[in-house]
């Protein structure tokens, strides 16, 4: 079975002496659980793994219950230590201090029981993490897959990989577009709204979030003014409102607005937002063209291009901790601008010939990054940009 990366660093970290509450955090269907019970599989350590997913979220005894389950099997069979998952923790109520309380109990009784939680809602699980846990816990942030791990383990090609994108689940189904967009649907965005973000947030026109969703993954890698979106919306609200649901809709790892790239943090927050996927088959599930139309549209496909560079851009910030911006002043523009600790890295798409880069230059001169370069046609191919290490651009 294909192992991704995580799973030498989750290996590693449970071999490691108790010390630290480990956290694997993502968005849906990326494989989570998959690679935790490949790691609890190999691991010469007796463990037992809970799922939250079906426990009403009121249920805070549950967790305590988990917990005595753990030290009735580890005292009864004399084990030295054993290792505690809880899957979907972020759907229980005040999780965080109910952890809290059992993860203390354990230090102060000498407990030897590890443990690692899961969760696929980042805005939930963060907020638990830092009003209750703090110096308690370290993070294992995972992305959506990659082109280069799609292509090893499901045989995807790299047109395939930029219009159905990097779902697991989902990599079985792309001959039968229908299947694709019904998997996407049901398992990806209802499931990533329904438990994720209504369940926990205080949402008053759920339809106006779900449309901004639909909208905004409709314009991925496109500019687009919150007021010239409201137009477009039937159950609008304000930009205001809209804004706060791009929050939403971000936080739990399905598109976000990227702002754009300026010194000043009023302007920046002030820009117009380029919409972005964090995945580009929420992108594509709207669009009408099946995939070999797609291809046959040069600018369709140069959109698709974009937005695909776009999102694997997003989700690798997500994991390695660093912005995602764009740039435009006047007439000149970079699509994708990184920034990690002052280091600038400026980004180009260009999927085909007839798009200018001049912009590319006139960053340069203005702001010095680090690396500047072109992805696509005269520049670096895209095979070669997904097989880049990004971290160490910086």
């Amino acid at each position: 079975m294909y192992k991704r990366s995580e799973y030498k660093l989750i290996k590693s970290r449970l071999e490691e002496p108790r010390k630290f509450i480990q956290v694997v955090m993502g968005a849906r269907q990326i494989g989570k659980s998959t690679v935790v019970k490949q790691v609890l599989k190999d691991i010469n350590q007796p463990f037992q793994f809970f799922s939250a997913d079906n426990v009403p979220n009121t249920n805070n005894s549950w967790i305590s219950d988990c917990w005595d389950s753990c030290r009735s099997i580890m005292e009864s069979n004399g084990y030295g230590s054993i290792i505690l998952v809880i899957d979907e923790i972020q759907k229980i109520r005040n999780w965080s201090e109910a952890v809290k309380k059992e993860w203390d109990d354990d230090s102060f009784h000498d407990r030897n029981i590890k443990v690692l939680l899961l969760g696929s809602s980042r805005v939930l699980l963060e907020k638990g993490l830092s009003e209750s846990l703090a110096g308690r816990f370290e993070e294992i942030r995972m992305s959506h897959w990659s082109y280069v791990e799609m292509r090893d383990c499901f045989g995807m090609t790299l047109d395939e990989y930029l219009f159905y994108g990097g779902y697991p689940g989902a990599a079985s189904l792309i001959q039968d577009h229908d299947r694709f967009q019904q998997y996407i649907q049901a398992a990806i965005i209802d499931s990533t709204i329904n438990k994720d973000i209504l369940l926990d947030t205080p949402v008053g026109k759920p339809a106006l979030l779900r449309q901004t969703l639909e909208l905004g993954a409709t314009y991925s890698g496109s500019l687009l003014s919150l007021t010239k979106m409201l137009g477009s919306l039937q159950d609008a609200g304000n930009t205001v409102t809209v804004a706060a649901y791009l929050n939403l809709l971000s936080d739990s790892g399905l598109l976000c607005g990227l702002q754009k790239f300026s010194i000043d943090t009023a302007r920046r927050r002030a820009s117009v937002p380029k919409f972005q996927v964090y995945n580009n088959a929420l992108k594509n599930i709207y669009t009408p063209l099946s995939f070999q139309q797609v291809l046959l549209d040069r600018k369709e496909w140069g959109q698709i291009f974009e937005s695909g560079i776009g999102a694997y851009l997003v989700s690798q910030a997500f994991v390695h901790r660093f912005e995602v911006f764009y740039w435009r002043e006047r007439n000149d523009e970079v699509d994708f601008i990184l920034r990690k600790k002052g280091s600038l890295v400026a980004i180009e798409v260009k999927s085909n010939a007839e798009k200018q880069t001049k912009g590319l230059s006139k960053f340069k001169e203005l702001f010095n990054p680090r690396h500047a370069f072109i992805v696509g046609d005269g520049g670096v191919s895209a095979e070669e940009f997904f097989e880049m290490n990004l971290p160490q651009l910086f």
